[in-house]
């Protein structure tokens, strides 16, 4: 995969908390959204380019030209429109994405740029002042989909464990848990039986399925939930692994286990039994 990181600026957490909401919506899956999209970290005013509160975004997509097309459309439609807003480049690499550079358009004319410190800013005019925005962010590869599955004695339990674990991930750098609530219910494999689907149920790891198909689920859990991490690298994405395992095992769950794709979902392979070997020193028991 290929990512971005911005840096949302707000008035207040009010505000903050508007924008974020609007721009990572329906950025779970790039099995039918145009990104991938998660809060990295929130930020103190000391730790932002406008010395205001702000949030740090990691931005998921297959390839660089999907990745601009889903940043600029959502910084146009969800944080230029939200009140008070500002958007800066959070990652430095000379591979870059445009942004204001293309988003200036919408000044209409009126827009005005500005160079600081060698980078360029777009001030767009807007009902309550500017729309301030940085001209371009960097790009680089990231891996995307890494996954572990929890599986419960019921749901209450496999609930409390996904959450858990997401908190867990949440205190880590350069990851993302994009879907809701950073837990999937729906977890899937890749194809269908139906012509046309890329993916489809796992129905292996149904509960209400254990009958009639060859089940992988632990014989006394009767729920499971996925957790899928995206990072900045295949490191990252192991350490959020294991952390996030390590944070969900706990009375109720039976069993942790992972989706195995043969290879079709890319080059990077978790192997969670080697996973845990390699970080077991690091972490709680």
């Amino acid at each position: 995969m290929r990512f971005t990181r911005v840096i949302v600026t707000a008035m207040d957490a009010h505000w903050l908390n508007a924008g974020l909401n609007e721009f990572c919506g329906y950025g779970t899956s790039v099995i039918a959204c145009d990104a991938e999209v998660g809060i990295e970290r929130f930020l103190a005013d000391t730790q932002t380019p406008d010395g205001r509160i702000g949030a740090s975004v990691l931005v998921f997509a297959f390839n660089e030209e999907a990745l601009g097309k889903a940043l600029t459309a959502r910084c146009g439609q969800c944080l230029m429109t939200c009140p008070t807003t500002a958007v800066f480049n959070g990652l430095e690499t000379d591979n870059r994405l445009p942004l204001g550079k293309h988003l200036r358009f919408f000044g209409d004319g009126y827009q005005k740029s500005k160079v600081l410190d060698e980078r360029r800013y777009w001030r767009i005019p807007v009902m309550d002042g500017e729309f301030l925005v940085e001209e371009s962010c960097g790009v680089s590869k990231g891996v995307a989909g890494g996954n572990f599955l929890i599986q419960s004695i019921d749901q209450q339990s496999g609930l409390n464990a996904a959450r858990n674990a997401v908190d867990a991930i949440a205190d880590l750098s350069d990851v993302i848990t994009p879907f809701p609530g950073g837990v999937v219910r729906s977890g899937s494999k890749v194809g269908s039986k139906y012509d046309g689907l890329v993916a489809s149920t796992y129905h292996q790891f149904c509960p209400t399925l254990k009958g009639r198909v060859e089940s992988l689920i632990h014989e006394d859990a009767n729920c499971v939930y996925e957790i899928v991490i995206d990072g900045t690298n295949f490191d990252r994405v192991a350490d959020a692994i294991s952390i996030g395992i390590h944070a969900a095992v706990r009375d109720g769950v039976n069993a942790v286990s992972a989706g195995n794709y043969g290879g079709k979902l890319g080059k990077h392979h978790f192997h969670l039994r080697e996973i845990l070997g390699n970080r077991e020193k690091t972490q709680p028991n």
